[in-house]
């Protein structure tokens, strides 16, 4: 099956580079490429991608706004895979919150590229999971501490979490800590398709879009503390 995707950024350059590079792998195909986030919410609509890479500081329309306008799209449901060229941005961490289901450093490789699309296409494990681990622990700090909306939000949040068994806990402790589902398998001693069983239901039970979006909210509601350990 083909994963049909959209390159947005604001420079041609760059734009015409990530299409080159991703219309050379197998199994994808460049169908359209958009120059702001405006753009790019029109084509998640008028294309229906299954890939939409993003770059997030944009003129006008940055890749926050549009990742939050294109993620709860019920015809659409194009993951977004966010770009960014520093490996501690800050805003990277809004891109996950507002609903990207991935980032990516903008120096990565043609073959990482287009991993990190197939990854994100299928939904099933985390970019990179050592520099996903420092990123969301070190943006899960920053955006818990800030203050009494943090507060209440991770109030609302426990409730929810109460929804979950506790094995469900253990793997959600362990989604947000960058774990695949055959490194959860292994270390939780049990089959992998067990792990995809419970993976599913935590998504479902936590109305979370993705796994990207369960790591976010392990951190958020304080199952798992910056650092990666559980309070």
């Amino acid at each position: 099956m083909t994963i049909r995707v959209v390159v947005a950024d604001d420079q041609a350059m760059v734009r015409d580079a990530f299409s080159v590079l991703l219309g050379a792998q197998p199994g994808i195909e460049v169908v359209g490429t958009a120059q702001d986030g405006a753009e790019a919410v029109a084509l998640a609509h008028e294309l229906r991608p299954d890939v939409i890479v993003m770059d997030i500081r944009m003129p006008g329309v940055d890749g926050i706004e549009a990742t939050r306008r294109i993620t709860p799209a019920p015809d659409a449901h194009p993951k977004v895979l966010v770009l960014t060229t520093f490996n501690l941005d800050e805003y990277v961490y809004e891109a996950l919150r507002a609903g990207a289901a991935g980032f990516l450093l903008k120096d990565a490789s043609g073959v990482e590229l287009a991993e990190a699309v197939r990854v994100v296409a299928g939904g099933d494990a985390l970019l990179s999971p050592d520099l996903t681990r420092r990123l969301i622990a070190e943006f899960a700090r920053i955006g818990t501490g800030s203050g009494a909306g943090a507060g209440s939000g991770r109030q609302r949040s426990d409730v929810r979490v109460d929804a979950l068994t506790g094995r469900e806990t253990e793997v959600l402790a362990r989604i947000a800590q960058g774990l695949s589902n055959a490194e959860i398998a292994a270390a939780l001693t049990v089959a992998e398709e067990t792990v995809k069983t419970h993976v599913g239901r935590i998504l479902h039970k936590l109305r979370l879009r993705d796994r990207t979006q369960a790591a976010v909210f392990a951190y958020e509601s304080g199952l798992v503390v910056p650092g990666g350990t559980t309070p």
